[in-house]
């Protein structure tokens, strides 16, 4: 089942009587009546396929699902924030902000635009706060708005890895994951993890978003990405991400086969071609900054920006431009010999690889074994 179609109010009674352990404390708790939250469970137990609680003369005692459903639960309602919101108005506010008009909403929530309306409105009146304002024929999330959306992506995600736990729990080793990919990750180490991971969990689906930092770095804050794996970025970026290395990569000067350059080189001579390099901010942008800062003088012409490897590929074979990019990344190219190594960048130039994910971020087991997957892979290219 998708996560967008729990009971807010059922979900809430289940996480009461977790915590209080009776159906009377927990019906006070949440404001509801006792028949109210037994008839609550009973319908989220049979949504679920699972029992949540043992009924006992001295109150509820909870079962293992239970106890591994609860704290996602509870976290996603305290990003949810208000125990009047549906999942009807937090399905129609998400594929709003997605969407970023009522039309395109409502066809992506499968529903009617009036509808949609109404329920994004009863959401404003239930947070107490306009969610959206009108931009000529599209419209702008507000400032509070903007936020809202972004916790009620992270609220679906905790109870997405809830239920891959119930499922792991009934034994079915089912789910998905979702991988941000930075280009470096995809020449090897993403290829290789993913597939050494299949072999033990083969019913797991996993996703890759291929983009940059700056693509991936929202939908990892918005919970839509579990892990991003590629340069890391300077911490300053934010204590809410976490960045775990997992090795230093040191780039070398790559050109077509048969450049000018590929028997030999100075500093002068790298400055008198053009290179391809990402946009300024980029970790390998910097990088070759500092190596020109090492060899003195003036900065080369960069008259071509791209992270794409493919369109970077093309344009070495094509001409005499340089790149500065990780063996890794043009391997068969150069084992095609369309490409050469004319040598590796001069001075202490290295990036750090690794892991990027949410800090308050709390993985599934299936999530955690990814990972695990790729650091055994960085170990094995490593060694």
């Amino acid at each position: 089942m998708n996560p967008d179609q729990f009971n807010i109010r059922h979900l809430a009674a289940m996480a009461a009587v977790v915590e209080q352990g009776s159906v009377s404390l927990a019906a006070r708790a949440v404001n509801l009546t006792q028949p109210a939250v037994t008839q609550g469970i009973a319908k989220l137990e049979a949504q679920l396929g699972l029992t949540l609680f043992e009924r006992q003369p001295g109150g509820m005692a909870p079962t293992e699902a239970a106890i591994r459903f609860a704290p996602r639960v509870e976290a996603a309602l305290r990003l949810i924030g208000s125990s009047r919101v549906t999942a009807a108005q937090i399905r129609a506010f998400v594929a709003l902000a997605q969407a970023g008009s009522y039309a395109a909403a409502a066809a992506e929530a499968r529903v009617t635009e009036p509808s949609l309306h109404r329920a994004v409105g009863d959401l404003g009146l239930a947070m107490g706060y306009r969610l959206a304002d009108r931009r000529g024929r599209g419209l702008v999330l507000t400032r509070q708005g903007a936020v809202l959306a972004r916790r009620l992506r992270l609220a679906l995600a905790e109870l997405r890895s809830g239920l891959d736990e119930l499922a792991e729990l009934k034994g079915q080793e089912s789910g998905r994951i979702v991988v941000g990919a930075m280009p470096l990750s995809r020449a090897r180490l993403l290829p290789r993890a993913i597939s050494a991971f299949r072999k033990d969990f083969p019913q797991v689906h996993i996703s890759v978003h291929e983009g940059s930092h700056a693509e991936l770095v929202g939908p990892l804050r918005d919970g839509e990405v579990d892990m991003m794996i590629g340069a890391l970025r300077d911490p300053s970026i934010g204590q809410d991400l976490d960045q775990r290395p997992l090795f230093e990569d040191r780039p070398t000067i790559l050109a077509r086969a048969g450049h000018p350059l590929a028997k030999g080189w100075d500093a002068d001579a790298l400055r008198r071609y053009p290179w391809i390099l990402p946009p300024e901010g980029a970790p390998l942008r910097r990088l070759w900054r500092h190596m020109f800062e090492a060899l003195g003088g003036d900065l080369p012409a960069v008259p071509i920006e791209c992270g794409s490897v493919m369109t970077i590929r093309e344009l070495l074979v094509s001409g005499d431009y340089l790149t500065m990019l990780s063996i890794d990344q043009l391997a068969l190219e150069l084992n095609a010999g369309l490409v050469t190594d004319i040598g590796p960048a001069p001075g202490a130039i290295s990036r750090t690889i690794g892991l990027t994910t949410r800090a308050d971020w709390r993985p599934t087991r299936l999530q955690q074994r990814f990972m695990a997957a790729v650091e055994t892979e960085v170990a094995d290219i490593n060694s």
